[in-house]
């Protein structure tokens, strides 16, 4: 059996229902990442810092917004841009219509930005929204000029549709604080890209550890599962202020803690960028993660 086959092809994981990947819409020559996290870590600071650094390489960078609040990329862009689906809408989705132009907008040096939005809050599946976000990219031949491509996904992984990336992804990064929930939250997300990974090419590339001074639970956690750390950004009042100014952490005043965090930013692009190992996560049940977590 073909894993290619979208119909015959097995579940991803028990009782698994979710939007398929058709196999002609598959983003290809590009790097595909991956980001994920519990909601509110801090994913789409890092992402657009992390898209920013890549830029600075000289990547081709494009960087995909997956919330239906389409907040991914306003620091790269300094506003909030409309959603595929929201532009899609004007034309009663006849995407023939359509414009690049009018659904993506160059970002801070040169990021490419779009959002894909979401249905109505209950009303639809946010993997609908990314595969029509994928297939439209590709109808305009957008993809072929790209050297990178960053999925900036919605909090937790919840349901089969929000996990629809992972089919696109060469590899995945979750960003996690050093704390009960985020690592808690890592640990299911670990669990969906290992299922993913029964069918797709994708496979777990490491954590970014975010927002703290230490990460010896991250550590101690990786050592438990599989998993390494690829990058640490300290809780900067900087980073917070620079969502505040709408832009690149790379655009604040670089005193020496910023400095060293887009040092890091850019350590952690060209890590990624010449390849990763595909770690071979075990991700815990929960019970055994909550009774492992924390101390005395």
């Amino acid at each position: 059996m073909a894993l290619d086959d979208p119909i015959r092809r097995p579940p991803d994981g028990e009782g698994s229902q979710q939007v398929r990947l058709d196999p002609r819409d598959r983003i290809g020559g590009a790097r595909v990442f991956a980001v994920y996290g519990k909601g509110g870590i801090g994913k789409s600071t890092t992402s657009s810092n992390l898209s920013a650094a890549f830029s600075m390489l000289g990547k081709r960078v494009l960087q995909i917004g997956c919330d239906p609040k389409h907040d991914s990329t306003f620091t790269l862009t300094g506003k909030l841009m409309p959603t595929v689906i929201d532009v899609l809408e004007t034309v009663d989705f006849h995407h023939e219509e359509l414009r690049p132009e009018d659904y993506m907008f160059a970002g801070y040096n040169g990021v490419m930005c779009v959002e894909a939005g979401g249905p109505p809050a209950g009303t639809g599946c946010g993997g609908y929204v990314v595969g029509q976000t994928v297939k439209l990219l590709k109808q305009h031949h957008l993809l072929e000029d790209t050297d990178v491509v960053l999925f900036d996904v919605l909090g937790d992984v919840v349901c089969g549709g929000f996990a629809a990336p992972l089919q696109h992804a060469e590899r995945a990064v979750v960003v996690a604080a050093n704390d009960f929930d985020s690592i808690f939250a890592m640990n299911r997300i670990a669990a969906a890209i290992q299922a993913k990974a029964k069918n797709y090419n994708v496979r777990m590339a490491g954590v970014i550890a975010n927002r703290s001074a230490a990460t010896d639970e991250i550590d101690r956690f990786n050592e438990a599962t599989g998993l390494k750390r690829l990058a640490h950004f300290p809780d900067l009042d900087a980073i917070r202020r620079s969502r505040l100014k709408k832009c690149t952490l790379f655009e604040m005043e670089q005193t020496p803690e910023v400095a060293a965090a887009c040092d890091e930013y850019k350590r952690l692009a060209a890590t990624l960028w010449a390849g990763t190992d595909a770690l071979d996560a075990r991700p815990m049940k929960d019970r055994d993660i909550f009774e492992f977590l924390g101390f005395e």
